[in-house]
């Protein structure tokens, strides 16, 4: 192989395991407590593998978060806010977890996180990224895609220039969300909790076989590029006026075409999808949304290619 078509990257020491950054998403929340008490099934050799429990106050309150959402408030501004007076819970954890597994953006930060979540809607095992850029993160989910087939474990891309997440786990040099539904918030559900340890396990498998030499080849995969969010129509109170479409309901990553049904109000009157393009809707009716008036996001279908790999 050319070797200018190879990577070569440090090897990945430190990984944390991210569960209960929201304290209701239980998955996250029941295997980082496990493998507190038993962390067998995520040790490989040369490697540090830390889980960690990210928001223990909403944990213990089975909510999604004290005072403000924890991943959302991993940016500058918050992280660098003097402590003094009321400041919310959350950025003073967020700073917490800066100094334990950052800080973010600097060489002695954590090289991977992997960070644990539920979702109410129908949207299988996911892969999170936040940059298109990072060869590493793109032949992780390219290893955990193949290692998963016939299942499948689509990849969400959340680059955009107008959309900011600061998420917790952006602190990690490779950061990388695994997101998993459908499961109610507070509730556990033992295929959705499968279904998230193999994903864990597929990836630690891989950077076990990138520590040790090997070397991954080109490729290509697939992902839905975040686009945009859509709200539920509203009135001037701005009370929700119609709910998402039996015909849209659970079908997260699947096409909406101009002129499909979208929203549905109380009287029967479809409000139908009015786009110019075909896209692909996610976190679709997502029960944690509501407080932020998101009925779903967009995504189109993008090609990412990744060059080889290999340890340096």
């Amino acid at each position: 192989m050319n070797s200018c078509q190879v990577l070569r990257d440090a090897p990945v020491r430190k990984v944390a395991l991210f569960g209960g950054t929201h304290g209701n998403e239980l998955s996250g929340v029941f295997l980082v407590k496990h493998w507190q008490e038993d962390g067998a099934e995520i040790q490989r050799p040369g490697l540090e593998a830390r889980p960690f429990l990210a928001n223990p106050r909403a944990v213990e309150k089975c909510c999604r978060y004290v005072d403000c959402d924890l991943n959302r408030v991993f940016d500058s501004e918050n992280l660098g806010k003097e402590l003094t007076g009321h400041v919310p819970y959350e950025v003073r954890r967020a700073q917490e977890i800066n100094s334990l597994f950052g800080p973010k953006g600097q060489p002695e930060a954590y090289d991977l996180i992997l960070d644990l979540h539920n979702t109410t809607a129908n949207m299988g095992g996911t892969l999170i990224l936040e940059t298109s850029r990072d060869c590493f993160t793109l032949q992780m989910c390219h290893y955990i895609q193949d290692a998963l087939w016939p299942d499948s474990c689509p990849v969400f891309l959340l680059e955009h220039p107008s959309l900011k997440y600061a998420t917790t786990r952006s602190v990690a040099k490779h950061p990388v969300g695994i997101e998993v539904g459908p499961q109610p918030q507070g509730v556990l559900r033992a295929d959705i909790l499968g279904k998230m340890r193999k994903i864990v396990q597929h990836g630690l498998d891989f950077v076990q076989k990138f520590n040790a030499g090997q070397e991954f080849p080109p490729c290509t995969i697939e992902i839905y590029k975040i686009m945009e969010k859509v709200d539920y129509p509203r009135d001037k109170k701005n009370e929700i006026t119609a709910v998402i479409h039996p015909n849209l309901q659970d079908r997260d990553w699947q096409p909406l075409n101009p002129g499909d049904p979208m929203f549905l109000t109380l009287e029967g009157k479809t409000i139908p999808y009015e786009g110019e393009t075909t896209v692909y809707p996610t976190f679709v009716n997502e029960a944690a949304y509501y407080e932020k008036q998101q009925a779903f996001v967009t995504t189109v279908k993008e090609k990412l290619s990744a060059k080889g790999l290999k340890v340096s």
